[in-house]
């Protein structure tokens, strides 16, 4: 099966696409699952998975003090703006996987004053070593190599904040079920996409902007 681990919705405040436009381009990109992780929210993921129980892994972005960390499989949502070490506890009460973001992306990487990915390596389940808004290969390749040296599954996504950004980058993989199935299957999984252009991010501005404009209120507001 084909799925895209990292994908936004319009319950972040920098995405308009809604959730039909989700299943919509899942069926254009031949994606058997997604995982929803919109900023500081679990709500889109849910209303999706109801939706669509076997192909939607519920998760969320979450601020922490130091950076973000997406958990998967969550029942409901985490809220942001808390240590990393006690953002990962909450995800582990809830059964859920800890997935490391774009740990080492220059422009938006998680923390390295000591609090960064080898700060919290032994609390993580998945390094995302491929993600389509990172735009300097050095940077997926160092965390192709983070991952490796610490004996971590290895996770992908495109990171969609545009709809047509949605199954840009995946990863194949046996079927699975649930959080320790997922694991399983990384073990097995290939990844496979492309980057998006620079500009996709002039577009998440713009959604920001335009949700703004419309008195639309997040979870970080």
């Amino acid at each position: 099966m084909r799925i895209d681990l990292h994908v936004h919705t319009c319950y972040s405040p920098d995405s308009l696409t809604s959730l039909e436009a989700v299943t919509r381009w899942m069926a254009r990109r031949n994606l058997d699952a997604v995982a929803i992780t919109d900023h500081n929210t679990a709500a889109g993921a849910l209303a999706l998975h109801r939706r669509l129980p076997g192909a939607v892994i519920v998760g969320e972005e979450i601020q922490t003090t130091h950076g973000e960390i997406v958990g998967l499989f969550l029942q409901e949502t985490i809220v942001p703006g808390l240590p990393p070490r006690e953002t990962v506890a909450r995800i582990r009460a809830q059964g859920g996987l800890v997935y490391l973001p774009h740990p080492l992306d220059r422009l938006r990487g998680f923390d390295l004053d000591g609090s960064g990915p080898q700060g919290i390596l032994d609390l993580v389940d998945i390094v995302e070593v491929q993600n389509a808004r990172v735009h300097r290969a050095v940077d997926n390749r160092r965390a192709a190599e983070l991952a490796l040296m610490a004996h971590r599954a290895a996770g992908a996504g495109s990171d969609a904040h545009l709809g047509w950004e949605i199954g840009r980058v995946w990863v194949d993989l046996p079927p699975f079920e649930g959080p320790a199935g997922l694991l399983a299957s990384l073990a097995q999984g290939r990844i496979g996409g492309h980057s998006a252009p620079p500009w996709v991010h002039l577009g998440s501005r713009t959604a920001y902007l335009l949700n703004r404009l419309r008195g639309r209120r997040f979870a970080d507001d």
